[in-house]
């Protein structure tokens, strides 16, 4: 049986999980716990191989979130408020704080009077923050392409709307 088979659940540890489920609650229809298995499981395999991609930067996802953030902003990264980082990147304000602290600490941040308003503050990348996501958005986007390898192009449109349909609770 090949890996594909496997992640599908094709005569894999989700078909025998299933199975079971069948003995043990004949009166239930466990099939959505296969496709939410795969999902996670694949999920997982993503999250391990972007996090091995990051660990030499010493960097976590929150960190290297906000600094991908920033990079998006412009050709040497533009600034933002604490606020419009949080809504972009869908945080509380309190946890982006936090997430702003220790990136401080790191000089990969730097926090600046906003100009225009001299009580807000503009959340910018210094150049040792700057050099860092430039380095890592390359290893990062071929990390993400070795994980997507096994899809063609068509597939992976695919999956990107199946997905969004899930993430948007259409159905329910």
């Amino acid at each position: 049986m090949s890996q594909a088979d496997e992640a599908n659940g094709q005569g894999g540890p989700l078909d025998s999980i299933l199975a079971q489920w069948r003995v043990a609650r004949p009166d239930i229809d466990p099939s959505p716990m296969a496709v939410c298995g795969a999902v996670w499981r694949a999920g997982e395999r993503i999250r391990q191989g972007l996090a091995g991609n990051l660990a030499g930067a010493e960097l976590d996802f929150a960190g290297f979130d906000v600094l991908m953030t920033l990079r998006r902003q412009g050709e040497h990264g533009g600034s933002l408020t604490p606020s419009e980082l949080a809504k972009d990147m869908m945080l509380s304000t309190s946890a982006m704080t936090n997430r702003l602290d220790r990136l401080e600490k790191r000089g990969l941040i730097a926090r600046q009077a906003d100009p225009q308003d001299r009580r807000s503050l503009r959340i910018l990348l210094t150049p040792a923050g700057f050099a860092l996501i430039e380095r890592l958005v390359v290893s990062h986007v071929a990390t993400e392409e070795r994980l997507l390898s096994a899809l063609g192009a068509s597939e992976r449109e695919q999956l990107k709307a199946l997905l969004a349909k899930v993430a948007a609770g259409e159905g329910e």
